[in-house]
C-alpha cells in the first residue's frame, strides 16, 4: 500500500506538469495557472512522504519491498528537503549579512543599502523585511524620474512580499528540479513576478518613464538568483519585449485573485493524509 501510494503521487505529478505548455495571454491571467502548476507536484510529493512517516513500516500485509523500502524512500525525500531548506536559508542569511555591512541611504525617500558598482542594478534582498539595495552605477546613471521609476518597482516586491514567497518556490524548484517542465515553469513565475511588480509600480508612476528605466537597466547583465528581485532580471530579449508590451497596454491590470479552484486543487494534495486513520 505505501508503495502505491508513492507511485501513485509520482504518477500525477508527473502528469500534472506535463500539462504546462508555453504560456499565452495575459500575464495575470498566466499567473493562478503556472504557481498551480509549479506548486502542486512538490506538495504532493511533501505531503505523501509525511503519510508514509506517520503510517511506519509494520502494517498488515506489508513485506520488505512495501514496508521498509517505502519508509527508507519517504525519510530520505523529507532528509533532502529539510537539508536544502536549511541549505538555502543559510545562504540566504550570509548574503544578507554582506548587504547589511554597505552603507544607508534615503533614495526616493527610501532607505536603500549602497552597493559600489558600475553595474546598473537594484532589487530588494532579504526574507519577510527586505533591505532596499541600489548600485553607484544606477544612482549615476538614472535621473531623477527613472530612479523613482526603479524604486517603485522594488517597493511593489517588497509590498508582495516576492522575497519570502519566492524563497519557498525556489527551495521547491531545488527539490523537484528532476520533474518535467521545473525549469520553464520557475522562468514564467519569475517574469510574471515581474510584470506584476510592474503593473503595480506602474499605477503610481508613469509607465512610460518605468519601461524606460526598465531598458536603461536591463541593459545590464544580471544573473537570476533565489533570494533577490531585480529589475533587469528577464531572462532574454523576447521576456523584455514583453514586459515592455505590459507596461505599454495593460500596465494598471492587477493579478486575479486566487479562485476556489484554485485552492481546491492545493488542498487535493493533502489527501494522502485521509490513509492515516485506515493503516493497521
Amino acid at each position: 500500500m505505501h508503495l502505491i501510494l508513492i507511485l501513485a503521487a509520482l504518477g500525477l505529478a508527473w502528469k500534472i506538469r506535463l500539462r504546462w505548455s508555453s504560456p499565452i495571454g495575459k500575464w495575470a491571467d498566466r499567473w493562478q495557472r503556472s504557481l498551480l502548476l509549479f506548486l502542486f507536484p512538490p506538495l504532493l510529493l511533501i505531503i505523501t512522504s509525511l503519510a508514509v512517516l506517520f503510517m511506519g513500516p509494520g502494517g498488515e500485509m506489508v513485506g520488505f519491498w512495501d514496508g521498509w523500502l517505502s519508509y527508507f524512500i519517504s525519510i530520505s525525500f523529507l532528509v533532502i528537503a529539510a537539508v536544502s531548506a536549511i541549505k538555502l536559508a543559510i545562504d540566504s542569511s550570509l548574503f544578507l549579512q554582506q548587504i547589511r555591512t554597505y552603507p544607508l541611504k534615503n533614495i526616493a525617500s527610501k532607505p536603500a543599502r549602497i552597493l559600489n558598482t558600475p553595474a546598473l542594478f537594484s532589487a530588494v534582498i532579504g526574507f519577510w523585511n527586505p533591505e532596499f539595495t541600489v548600485s553607484t552605477g544606477l544612482l549615476n546613471t538614472l535621473n531623477k524620474a527613472h530612479l523613482e521609476a526603479v524604486i517603485s518597482h522594488e517597493k511593489a516586491h517588497y509590498y508582495y512580499r516576492d522575497t519570502f514567497w519566492f524563497f519557498w518556490l525556489g527551495w521547491l524548484r531545488r527539490l523537484t528540479f528532476w520533474l518535467p517542465q521545473t525549469k520553464a515553469l520557475w522562468e514564467e513565475l519569475l517574469v510574471l513576478r515581474e510584470l506584476r511588480a510592474d503593473a503595480h509600480a506602474a499605477r503610481e508612476i508613469d509607465s512610460l518613464l518605468l519601461a524606460e528605466a526598465l531598458l536603461l537597466v536591463a541593459s545590464y547583465p544580471h544573473q537570476h538568483s533565489d533570494i533577490i528581485c531585480i529589475i533587469g532580471a528577464v531572462g532574454s530579449q523576447h521576456q523584455l519585449a514583453e514586459r515592455i508590451e505590459a507596461l505599454l497596454t495593460d500596465s494598471t491590470l492587477p493579478p486575479k485573485q486566487l479562485n476556489q479552484w484554485f485552492w481546491s486543487w492545493l488542498l487535493f494534495t493533502l489527501s494522502p493524509l485521509i490513509a492515516i486513520p485506515f493503516h493497521n
